[in-house]
């Protein structure tokens, strides 16, 4: 789970695993795969650096890396 800043400012939670796609128009949209779009305040690319700290965290990132190397050998 990931939290991001409402154009409001308050804080919400998203599950990072259903996100779709993000993008800026000027602001943050970001896209579930529920259909839902939700607005942030904070920049798409510190979006994409919780994602990534959050699949680090839960061992989805690591894996897939590991993965690729067991592959390779």
């Amino acid at each position: 789970m990931i939290s991001v800043t409402r154009l409001n400012g308050k804080t919400i939670t998203i599950n990072a695993l259903l996100i779709e796609s993000i993008e800026e128009t000027p602001d943050t949209t970001i896209t579930l795969t529920t259909g839902k779009k939700l607005m942030a305040l904070e920049p798409m690319t510190e979006v994409n650096d919780r994602i990534i700290a959050y699949l680090k965290q839960i061992g989805l990132l690591g894996a897939s890396v590991m993965s690729m190397k067991v592959e390779e050998s």
